[in-house]
């Protein structure tokens, strides 16, 4: 009878114990967290949305693709690198190609892309940088480097009619360097870059 009381004892304590901590963990620590990023990091917490004239237009920390419906770069934008998220940037679907570097697909994707990339540019495919044609290890990446986004330079300026003086200055404008002057390479936001170069464009 004592064992059968003990094992019921320990039962309800852990039934109990189980209530506590899904209470705790479960609800009041998720929105004890939430709360606190709502009060100090608000634009982080919610996304790191860019808005254009009140709209959300996409965010700092996602890339997007700059292409028509058939998957055609657009002419008259900065273009990202390749994405291999799903149908492209897919926030649901972060991943790399996964594709080894002697695989014959990952090949005549770059070869594709290498072509393509030259022809959009009219330059020589040797001046063509490698984040034109690799996707991220996300799939996710908004940036570009700023050697690609240079390379779009004069492309851009064509299509809208601008100075590529002008164009070329706001590229180095929107150059980001290495994190605290030493981590990572200096890179190009492209969704913000786009959005700055809309303002040139008015």
């Amino acid at each position: 009878m004592s064992t059968a009381r003990t094992s019921a004892r320990q039962l309800g304590v852990a039934v109990r114990a189980v209530g506590v901590l899904t209470l705790a963990l479960g609800l009041v620590y998720p929105l004890a967290v939430t709360g606190v990023g709502q009060v100090v990091a608000n634009h982080q917490a919610n996304g790191s949305e860019i808005t254009v004239n009140g709209q959300t237009v996409g965010s700092v920390l996602i890339g997007q693709s700059f292409t028509d419906e058939n998957g055609a770069a657009l002419p008259q934008w900065f273009q990202s690198r390749p994405s291999a998220a799903g149908d492209g940037y897919d926030g649901g679907a972060s991943s790399g190609s996964n594709l080894g570097p002697t695989n014959p697909d990952l090949a005549a994707a770059i070869d594709e892309r290498l072509t393509a990339a030259a022809e959009l540019e009219g330059v020589d495919p040797e001046q063509v940088p490698a984040d034109a044609l690799t996707a991220s290890s996300s799939g996710l990446d908004p940036h570009i480097s700023p050697e690609y986004a240079r390379l779009q330079v004069d492309r851009v300026a064509a299509e809208r009619e601008l100075d590529p003086v002008d164009v070329r200055a706001l590229v180095e404008s929107a150059v980001e360097g290495r994190r605290g002057g030493v981590l990572g390479e200096p890179t190009v936001n492209v969704l913000q870059l786009n959005i700055a170069l809309l303002e040139l464009d008015t």
